[in-house]
């Protein structure tokens, strides 16, 4: 079966869903710059960081990781990814220093993820880059406009469950 090709396709590159992922990859990659700034970085991260070797997939951890700490399952949960994909950012996290594998004091065959001491001070720069990040997008878009979005953006992400 053939369709006809429509005359006009402009909306494939202009919809809602194409700008909220350009929005949300520029973000990040301006938090994940802001990042590898900041003082309170240990300066290997700080490297990794500059050279895009942190990336938006990393930031998952730093937003969904309780501060008592996560099972591994409950974690990927949160963050909507697999349990394996969830499990290779731990590995690649805890080799860089930032998460640590601990026993679940209320389960023996389970294991908690938790920050470490550097993993909180990665959190900090968290959300210190991502507190400037947001006084950019509203100084670059209207305060008017900064607060509609996030109330759009809010009500529409509840929607979802």
């Amino acid at each position: 079966m053939t369709f006809p090709l429509p005359q006009d396709d402009r909306w494939r590159q202009a919809h809602l869903g194409r700008w909220l992922g350009h929005a949300m990859r520029r973000f990040d990659a301006r938090v994940l710059e802001l990042m590898a700034r900041d003082v309170r970085v240990p300066l290997a991260l700080s490297h990794l960081a500059a050279r895009e070797k942190v990336g938006a997939a990393h930031i998952h951890i730093t937003r969904h990781l309780a501060l008592a700490g996560d099972r591994l399952t409950d974690l990927a949960g949160r963050a909507g990814m697999t349990k394996q994909a969830m499990a290779d950012l731990v590995a690649q996290c805890e080799a860089w220093g930032l998460v640590t594998r601990a026993p679940d004091p209320h389960d023996a065959r389970a294991r908690l993820v938790r920050f470490t001491p550097t993993g909180l001070a990665w959190l900090q720069a968290f959300r210190t880059s991502v507190a400037q990040a947001e006084a950019e997008f509203r100084a670059e878009v209207g305060e008017d406009v900064a607060t509609v979005v996030l109330l759009g953006l809010e009500a529409y992400g509840a929607g979802g469950g």
